[in-house]
């Protein structure tokens, strides 16, 4: 992938470049040929890899910079310095001007270093969205403290001064969210930034604070006709922005985002769009017909695969490899399969639908949960002393038992009933991890994680505020995570039209009645589309980019005993108590093959992670 790694304060100026050309691999995938540069001084060191030209280092008085992504300046003399210079000569000089502020001359997706030698400080940010990643560890020795850092966790524990220790509190915490969710990272005292976040380190002592943060206007009144002509004018400068003069194409799952973005493609340059779809032969995973209408509706020249049990086999290891931290979302399968179709017919550049739930109201917990808010609308008084009462004297079957969930869901405050079905709810901790391991773990810490966020977020309304919640939960650390991995490891460079900071600041003063119409999912957004997208995209149940691993478990061996073995060896870790892992395993043979599979997949894609990096 193209990253930044660098450090402050090294104790062996000597040895500086040949410490960032091993972190500079850290960042960089072995399969493709990368552009690298470099800058030494004082023994402080940046360094700047990519497959694609899109990260860039610069030395000038006393400053070193370094800057991967996709960056943007409104400032004419700074977008002319980035296009006959470099972006880090831009980042540069908009430093010497506005100093830390210069975060706010900085648009689209970056990851940046600079350390300013003069004023012996380092400054570390990440985009708005965090779309590009950046981690970091501070370390102290006899001789220096330093800061660490790298686009990657790889890059980080390559510099000798990080320990590459497991931290048992991300385990615990990939367990209960299938990824270890930032600021935290698999190794102990690495940390990751998070979005619209920057640190600055002085002084031996790191400053943590938000140069951004997304501001709600709830009570907007506009008609929907103009913001549906303003939102259309916003999509097309976003497609424009994502350009490139290499072979361009575009994921197409036949989702309502998916779709926007192929045909805004397709209307923005005014040439039929080169799309990429995944189809699996398997009942109620198969969505590739979406696909299909989509593409006729668009004129699209579109490029379709199957992805098979044994396709599943195969990349299993590649994916394992190709993350710096344990992975658990299975749709990374059929997103490199999709992005490997692509590679393979001279695509370098993708474009990809990410976001949109996320910005305007499409995840089905918004409108569940807000069926659930009702009850807290219902007198107190009212609620405990008649409603639930009188709930509990009747037998939990039938309609009594559905008004008995209810009623318990209702009671946990939001954002911890987001959480209600969570695989780690389903039993007593004690019966699922080990007991010394478990002993010394916060197992609230994934729940307080959520809190924060939710309790930060600039707005009142839970709709708004779940929204911004799944903008670090489900985008930076997840979603984007899947597609930026597995876009490298196919070596295809990826876009994300949706997440322009312009749609997602337009996203925010929609009033959250019009993303959430009663119970239906992003209104507005289809309605300002239902000239423009297939009538049958806009009627379709959500489905997603899901993996049916469960069900292949059953009937391709090589996968089962690939998914049985990986279990059996994390058993001898002492994590999960082996009791739980072959109770798991009979939970799936009897019948809930797609439930249960979900969690083996998880485990296994941790196993599979601690093997292939020799843990």
């Amino acid at each position: 992938m193209s990253g930044i790694c660098g450090w402050t304060n090294n104790a062996d100026p000597l040895e500086a470049h040949a410490l960032l050309r091993v972190m500079q691999q850290g960042l960089c995938s072995n399969t493709f040929t990368h552009q690298g540069t470099a800058f030494i001084n004082g023994g402080a060191g940046v360094g700047a890899c990519s497959p694609h030209g899109n990260a860039s280092a610069f030395e000038t008085n006393g400053l070193l910079v370094a800057i991967e992504g996709h960056p943007y300046w409104h400032s004419d003399t700074l977008s002319r310095l980035a296009n006959t210079q470099s972006p880090a000569s831009a980042l540069a000089t908009a430093y010497q001007r506005h100093g830390i502020k210069a975060l706010e001359e900085i648009h689209g997706p970056f990851a940046l270093a600079i350390i300013d030698l003069e004023k012996h400080q380092t400054l570390l940010a990440i985009d708005r969205l965090g779309i590009r990643p950046l981690c970091y560890a501070h370390t102290n020795s006899h001789l220096a403290d330093h800061l660490v850092f790298g686009s990657t966790t790889d890059s980080v524990i390559a510099h000798p001064a990080v320990t590459s220790a497991i931290d048992p509190q991300a385990i615990f915490n990939y367990l209960f969210c299938h990824m270890v969710p930032s600021p935290g990272s698999i190794y102990s005292g690495v940390r990751k930034l998070l979005p619209g976040q920057y640190i600055l380190f002085r002084e031996n002592r790191i400053t943590e604070a938000f140069y951004w943060t997304l501001e709600y206007s709830e009570d907007q009144q506009e008609s929907m006709d103009g913001l549906s002509s303003h939102f259309k004018e916003l999509l097309s400068n976003a497609i424009q922005r994502t350009l490139s003069a290499q072979k361009t194409g575009a994921f197409l799952s036949g989702g309502t985002d998916s779709s926007t973005v192929t045909g805004m493609l397709t209307e923005v340059r005014g040439e039929p769009a080169q799309t990429y779809s995944m189809g699996f032969q398997a009942d109620g995973f198969d969505e590739i017909e979406y696909a299909r209408i989509t593409a006729k509706h668009f004129g699209s020249h579109a490029h379709e695969y199957y992805v098979t049990p044994q396709d599943v086999v195969n990349a299993i290891p590649l994916i394992a490899q190709t993350y710096d931290e344990p992975f658990g979302n299975a749709s990374a399968v059929p997103t490199y399969y999709c992005a490997k179709l692509a590679h393979q017919d001279g695509v370098r550049v993708m474009l990809a639908g990410d976001g949109g739930d996320e910005i305007f109201g499409g995840n089905a917990r918004y409108s569940k949960q807000k069926v659930f808010e009702l009850y807290s609308r219902i007198p107190g008084t009212l609620r405990q002393s008649i409603i639930e009462p009188l709930a509990s004297v009747f037998p939990e079957i039938g309609p009594f038992q559905k008004i008995q969930s209810y009623i318990r869901q209702a009671q946990v405050p939001l954002p911890d009933r987001l959480e209600s079905y969570n695989f780690l709810h389903r039993s007593p901790l004690t019966d699922v991890f080990d007991t010394e391991f478990i002993k010394h773990l916060n197992t609230e810490d994934p729940i307080e994680q959520m809190r924060e966020v939710y309790q930060r977020t600039h707005a009142h309304s839970h709709i708004n505020r779940m929204m911004y919640l799944d903008l670090k939960q489900t985008l930076a650390d997840n979603d984007l995570r899947k597609v930026n991995r597995m876009c490298m490891l196919a070596g295809v460079d990826v876009r994300y039209p949706l997440l322009d900071e312009d749609i997602v600041k337009f996203a925010a003063r929609i009033p959250p009645d019009m993303h959430v119409k009663g119970v239906r999912l992003r209104y507005f957004f289809k309605e300002a589309l239902r000239d423009f997208l297939p009538p049958q995209t806009l009627t379709k149940a959500k489905h997603g980019f899901g993996l049916p691993f469960g069900i292949w478990m059953n009937t391709h061996a090589p996968l089962r005993e690939l998914a049985y073995d990986s279990l059996q060896s994390f058993a001898q870790r002492g994590y999960l108590k082996r009791t739980y892992l072959d109770q798991l395993i009979e939970q799936h043979r009897a019948g809930h093959a797609s439930y249960y599979g979900v969690m083996i997949w998880v485990i296994m894609m941790l196993e599979q992670w601690l093997q292939h990096h020799d843990k």
